[in-house]
C-alpha cells in the first residue's frame, strides 16, 4: 500500500497544493482497499496519522509527546529543527495548520467507514467456547472459520497485559498452528483432542472456535478482527 511519511505534512516543500495531492493519492489507495473490504493495515495505518496531526495540532511546542509511537531521538530532533524554521516563517505556519484542518476532514470520513467495515464484521463474528475452559484462559488455540470456506484455521494464542500512559490494555500473539478441513468429523470438540494429544506443551489449554458466516479476506480483515474480538470475550468471561 501507498504510505504517508510520519512527517509528511511538514517535510520538503510546504505547499498546501502539494500536500493536497500526497494526500489525496494515499486516501484514493486506502479507499480501494476499503471497498473490497481490507481493513489491515489500512485502518491502523489511517488511524495513526490522523492521531499524529491532532497531536501536532494540539502539542506544537512539545514535539515529543506528538509523536510518540514511532519516532526515534534522532527523528525528533529533526522533527524539532524543522519546526523551529517554520516558527520563524509565520507564512509558513499557516500553510501547515490549513494542511493539518484539510488533512483531518478528509481523513475522518475515511475512518468512519473504515468502522463501519470492522463493526459489520465485527457483527457477523460469532464464538464459543469448546469444552470446558481452564481457571487461566489466556494461552490456547482458537479454529477460525471464513464463511462458506472448506477450512478451519487453527491458531495457538496468548493474551498479555501491558500498561500504557494512563491505563492498562491486553494484547495478542498468535501463531499459526494447522488448517483442518471441514468435515462431519472435523467438529470443534474433535480439533480440541487432536490439538491436545499432539501438542504436549499445552496440556489442558482454552479452546474457543470463532466462525464468520460472511467470507472476509483473512489476512487483512477477519484474522485481525477475530483476534480484537477473542481478547474482548475472553476478558469479559475470564
Amino acid at each position: 500500500m501507498k504510505s504517508l511519511g510520519i512527517n509528511w505534512f511538514i517535510e520538503g516543500r510546504i505547499d498546501f497544493e502539494h500536500k493536497k495531492y500526497i494526500l489525496l493519492d494515499y486516501l484514493q489507495e486506502i479507499n480501494r482497499h476499503f471497498d473490497k473490504s481490507r481493513l489491515y493495515p489500512n485502518l491502523t495505518d489511517l488511524i495513526f496519522h490522523y492521531n499524529n496531526l491532532l497531536s501536532f495540532k494540539e502539542n506544537k511546542n512539545s514535539l515529543q509527546q506528538a509523536f510518540p509511537q514511532r519516532l526515534t531521538q534522532v527523528e525528533i530532533a529533526a522533527v524539532k529543527l524543522t519546526y523551529q524554521k517554520i516558527v520563524e516563517d509565520d507564512n509558513s505556519l499557516k500553510e501547515i495548520e490549513q494542511i493539518i484542518a484539510y488533512a483531518m476532514g478528509q481523513m475522518d470520513p475515511a475512518i468512519k467507514t473504515g468502522k463501519e467495515i470492522y463493526d459489520f464484521v465485527e457483527r457477523h463474528l460469532n464464538i464459543e467456547t469448546v469444552g470446558v475452559v481452564p481457571l487461566i484462559p489466556y494461552h490456547g488455540y482458537f479454529s477460525l472459520r471464513n464463511g462458506s470456506e472448506s477450512g478451519h484455521f487453527v491458531y495457538e494464542y496468548q493474551i498479555t497485559l501491558f500498561e500504557g500512559k494512563d491505563d492498562k490494555y491486553r494484547g495478542i500473539n498468535t501463531r499459526f498452528v494447522d488448517m483442518y478441513k471441514s468435515s462431519l468429523t472435523h467438529t470443534p470438540e474433535w480439533i480440541k483432542s487432536d490439538l491436545i494429544r499432539r501438542y504436549r506443551h499445552l496440556p489442558n489449554p482454552a479452546v474457543y472456535h470463532v466462525e464468520s458466516d460472511i467470507s472476509f479476506p483473512m489476512e487483512q480483515t477477519l484474522l485481525p478482527v477475530a483476534k480484537k474480538s477473542l481478547v474482548k470475550y475472553i476478558s469479559q468471561v475470564a
